[in-house]
């Protein structure tokens, strides 16, 4: 049986990372000098590393960052009044607050405070919803990086079934919006645990993208001869180890696959360069 072709999204935010260079190039040529900061509060290890890696895509195209770190124990107060200053600061052109956050801060909150002309991540509510109104604005990115993937592999997605298993607010709930749009014309299932017959949906479905940070929940079996698998949910094991949410059966069934390592991760990392870099080429 022949394998699935492995849907290579380190190689996508490759090129992705090259074309925006240029325009970063193209920006500082006209006297601007894109500049991005990250807000993590706490000590959480991977948090930790995919902030680096954020700080190292930006030194790779010429974006100028800010590492901003607070501590675990911080006054919400004192945490919003951080993003305030962000907001407040000309030479900042857009930020993010790294998830998760400490218990004591509630996610939302801080999300609601960043200015949405400065929300790259595309997850504050007016972004969401000018999503949802299908109006220009910052999306969020890991469903637009996704889609990308998606279509770099011309993967058919109008008209076509979509099973999404995860309905969260950074990927699930918005990438069943994008899909949905009108140019990209998905036909979207939002599966979760109190979804019946989801057993059915990802069987029928011609793409199935697993957003729940479940171990190997999607399985051979449970897929269609001939579908586009797309692993985004993570989760660590006992001894520290990243598991997929695809089991590795799948690449025998699938026509098309993500690793079960990587791929999606440097995707979302491009995007959030793209935002900031597409706000500040408007008018």
């Amino acid at each position: 049986m022949t394998k699935a072709l492995l849907l290579d999204g380190d190689a996508l935010a490759v090129r992705l990372r090259a074309d925006l260079a240029s325009r970063v190039t193209a920006l500082r040529q006209r006297g601007h000098s894109p500049c991005l900061a990250t807000l993590l509060i706490g000590d959480h290890s991977a948090s930790d590393a995919y902030v680096a890696r954020k700080h190292a895509d930006c030194a790779e195209i010429g974006i100028t960052s800010k590492d901003i770190r607070l501590p675990h124990d911080i006054d919400p107060q004192a945490a919003l009044a951080e993003i305030a200053a962000l907001n407040a600061d000309p030479s900042v052109h857009g930020f993010l607050v790294q998830l998760p956050l400490p218990d004591h801060l509630d996610a939302q909150t801080l999300i609601e405070a960043v200015d949405p002309a400065k929300d790259i991540d595309g997850l504050h509510p007016v972004n969401l919803g000018r999503l949802v109104a299908a109006a220009p604005g910052l999306r969020p990115c890991t469903p637009q990086a996704i889609l990308a993937l998606l279509r770099a592999y011309n993967i058919p997605l109008a008209g076509r079934s979509v099973v999404i298993v995860g309905r969260g607010a950074l990927v699930g709930r918005p990438l069943a919006m994008l899909l949905s749009l009108p140019g990209t014309d998905a036909t979207v299932t939002l599966l979760h645990r109190q979804s019946a017959n989801s057993a059915a949906a990802i069987a029928a479905a011609d793409v199935v993208i697993s957003a729940a940070g479940v171990p190997d929940l999607i399985r051979g079996a449970m897929i269609k001869p001939g579908a586009a698998v797309v692993g985004v949910g993570i989760s660590y094991d006992a001894a520290g180890q990243m598991v997929s949410d695809i089991a590795a059966d799948v690449g025998q069934i699938a026509r098309w696959v993500t690793p079960r390592h990587g791929s999606v991760g440097a995707l979302t990392r491009a995007f959030l360069l793209s935002n900031l870099v597409t706000a500040m080429e408007q008018p």
